[in-house]
């Protein structure tokens, strides 16, 4: 399945190039130099071959760099190790929080085994310092420390030209899954505090790591501070509406999947039993994991075909 489109609805400056995907794949940031190019952000394993192709077309005879990547998911770091592969001499830049879980491989620390997600194991040679400069592609980016949607993401800024690279700290319409709540951690603040660092930025541009690139940013962050404010007064709704995304991300990847299967799979993953248990015991798991499909499907997010769910 095609996972890719450029974006071009606004205006960027020609050596900023985004390859937007879905939400299986991260956008994928391009930073063209005289010197090399950077990738920022590199999708999702499944992806990988596609990830590749593309940034090559992007590259064309241009080498790339230097691969960025704002956070360790699985859907921002899936692709570094086919890029590492076709580009060796890349260097890659990791924030240094999860330096250690990196070398070592932890892929619990890492959020693949309890996420039910998968990442080949990649290196990196250098580290994405909060509150230092990193020059790639034809400009210097600020790196700011970004926590809430994960602990150790950043987030970066080119002042010269107002142009943010937010991950998944804000998007147009809300941000990500504040995974260390499903930890047992208070990261609620943490959000709302990365929320003040890009309203103080105030960047022109805002290129989130999934959606289209936008300008509107006051919008974009007041619809964050509603959205969060209404976690944060019923926690439980946001651990619904994560648990629904590990569940959609796993049949974004499958695409198609027995429920009995899809149901092993939730049984078998950690942050949906933890999510459970802390706010839905009232209900057996696998009730409460099918009422989650019944949602996707009442959503027309997935269709059902029999004993067969569909991603739509």
């Amino acid at each position: 399945m095609v996972d890719t489109r450029f974006a071009a609805a606004v205006a960027l400056p020609t050596d900023i190039q985004v390859l937007e995907r879905g939400w299986l794949s991260a956008n994928n940031i391009v930073l063209h130099g005289a010197h090399g190019a950077a990738v920022v952000d590199t999708g999702y394993c499944t992806h990988a071959d596609q990830t590749v192709a593309l940034v090559q077309a992007a590259l064309g005879a241009q080498p790339l760099a230097h691969i960025l990547n704002t956070h360790l998911h699985s859907d921002h770091c899936g692709g570094n190790a086919a890029l590492q592969a076709r580009w060796p001499g890349a260097l890659t830049r990791i924030a240094p929080g999860e330096a250690d879980a990196v070398r070592a491989w932890d892929e619990d620390r890492l959020s693949y085994r309890p996420t039910g997600q998968e990442c080949p194991r990649f290196r990196f040679d250098g580290l994405l310092e909060p509150g230092t400069e990193v020059r790639v592609g034809a400009r210097a980016w600020q790196v700011h420390a970004a926590p809430g949607h994960d602990t150790h993401s950043v987030v970066l800024y080119a002042p010269d030209v107002g142009v943010l690279i937010a991950a998944d700290a804000l998007w147009e319409r809300g941000f990500g899954v504040v995974f260390p709540e499903i930890e047992g951690d208070d990261a609620f603040a943490a959000v709302g505090a990365t929320l003040d660092v890009i309203e103080r930025l105030a960047p022109r541009v805002v290129i989130p790591g999934h959606g289209s690139v936008f300008t509107d940013v006051a919008g974009a962050l007041a619809y964050a501070r509603q959205r969060l404010a209404g976690f944060v007064q019923n926690p439980q709704r946001h651990a619904l509406y994560a648990a629904k995304v590990l569940l959609k991300y796993k049949l974004l990847e499958w695409q198609q999947v027995p429920v009995e299967r899809l149901q092993a799979w939730a049984q078998a993953t950690l942050y949906l039993g933890r999510l459970h248990r802390a706010y839905f015991a009232d209900q057996a798991q696998g009730v409460w994991v099918q009422s989650l499909i019944d949602d996707l499907v009442r959503s027309g997010a997935a269709t059902r075909d029999g004993a067969l769910l569909i991603n739509r």
